[in-house]
């Protein structure tokens, strides 16, 4: 039944900022935009990682009515290979610190931030995801 992430969105009140941060983050600009009727961008996606999922950031004025803009309590995790390097970025860019670095079984290591703009981001080391990436490449 799901086949793949096919685009993970984010939230902002704050859409211009968020896209610079996200952009300096990434090292890469948003690869689509969509503009809102007279209004500025409303929506755009980066493409990152290995597959290019897509990572969107919506202006929180087009979210759906009563979506929390709390902090969700759902955390998608994206593999990192270095993950001390990975969450000082995340801080030293302006993050905080949702959970430390924690070991989750061996080959599975996670810490989580909250974007500037209140979204959860989750940072992972997982063995399995390498496994699966070995895979892939042995089969081309």
């Amino acid at each position: 039944m799901l086949r793949g992430l096919s685009t993970f969105n984010l939230w902002a009140a704050d859409l211009p900022a968020a896209v610079r941060w996200y952009a300096e983050l990434l090292g890469a600009r948003p690869y689509f935009t969509s503009e809102a009727v007279g209004r500025g961008p409303g929506y755009v996606e980066f493409r990152i990682g290995d597959y290019q999922h897509e990572l969107g950031i919506i202006d929180r004025r087009f979210a759906p009515p009563g979506l929390a803009a709390e902090r969700g309590g759902t955390i998608a995790y994206w593999h990192v290979d270095d993950l001390p390097a990975a969450l000082d970025r995340l801080l030293a860019r302006g993050a905080e610190l949702l959970e430390p670095i924690t070991e989750r079984g061996p080959g599975f290591v996670t810490a989580s931030v909250v974007d500037p703009f209140g979204n959860v981001l989750g940072v992972m080391y997982n063995r399995h995801y390498l496994d699966m990436l070995g895979r892939r490449d042995a089969q081309r």
